[in-house]
């Protein structure tokens, strides 16, 4: 059942998110005009099925990846894709220069290594990235009651990699430190008291560009799901958090 920390803080639309993502719906959140200019379709990672994969593949068309929060990171000791190509550059010195490139939307890139479930075939159809979806929202839900040594222990009999899907790590201060589509939608999970781990995927247009938030609203609205502007998440998250 879901039971936010601080309802009566929470406007009804933030409330209503939660609950459709506990439920197993997705969300549709728009980040902001002056950075992506993209919304993502989001669900709550424990609760992937291989309907929800498909769903992200034929509506959306981004990139799939699943969002942990930087706690889990850390325990986990896992590293950003970054550090590791400046961890090569000795034996692979044109890593230093595709390396250097600022993103144009943000100050660094959240992107860490990408996995499989060891259960896994290819790690592609529908089925093998909802098991290791899956399985990535059932660890960031049960960590805090695990060691640090377990919870990698875990991590390592759970996953392989390379793999099919990339996580993606939340900053530590999540809103006050970046406002990327990890962060809003981790911070959604937070304020509703569900599992921080969420999957996210980019909403692509006809035009070859991100579909348009007029565009992703009206298909929200058509389907009956939430649609939350990134502003919308981020006062709520500071008002919540103090």
């Amino acid at each position: 059942m879901l039971q936010p920390a601080r309802p009566r803080e929470l406007p009804s639309s933030i409330l209503r998110a939660g609950e459709r993502l506990a439920d197993g719906e997705p969300v549709l959140i728009y980040d902001a005009p002056e950075r992506e200019g993209e919304t993502d379709l989001v669900f709550l990672s424990e609760r992937a099925t291989p309907e929800l994969v498909r769903l992200q593949r034929h509506e959306a068309g981004g990139l799939i990846c699943t969002a942990v929060p930087d706690t889990l990171r850390g325990r986990l000791g896992l590293p950003f894709f970054s550090d590791l190509l400046a961890l090569a550059v000795r034996d692979y010195p044109i890593l230093a220069g595709v390396g250097r490139q600022r993103l144009r939307y943000d100050a660094r890139s959240a992107f860490g290594i990408t996995v499989n479930h060891r259960t896994n075939f290819t790690g592609v159809p529908d089925n093998d990235r909802a098991t290791t979806i899956r399985a990535l929202g059932d660890l960031a839900r049960s960590a805090a009651g695990v060691s640090d040594a377990g919870l990698q222990r875990r991590f390592e009999e759970e996953f392989t990699s390379p793999g099919h899907l990339p996580l993606l790590y939340a900053a530590p201060g999540l809103l006050r430190e970046r406002k990327g589509h990890t962060e809003l939608a981790i911070s959604l999970a937070e304020m509703a008291g569900l599992s921080p781990s969420v999957t996210v995927c980019e909403m692509l247009g006809d035009s070859g560009g991100p579909r348009s938030p007029a565009a992703a609203r009206r298909f929200a609205e058509e389907h009956g799901w939430v649609f939350l502007e990134g502003r919308t998440i981020t006062e709520a998250w500071i008002a919540w958090s103090g």
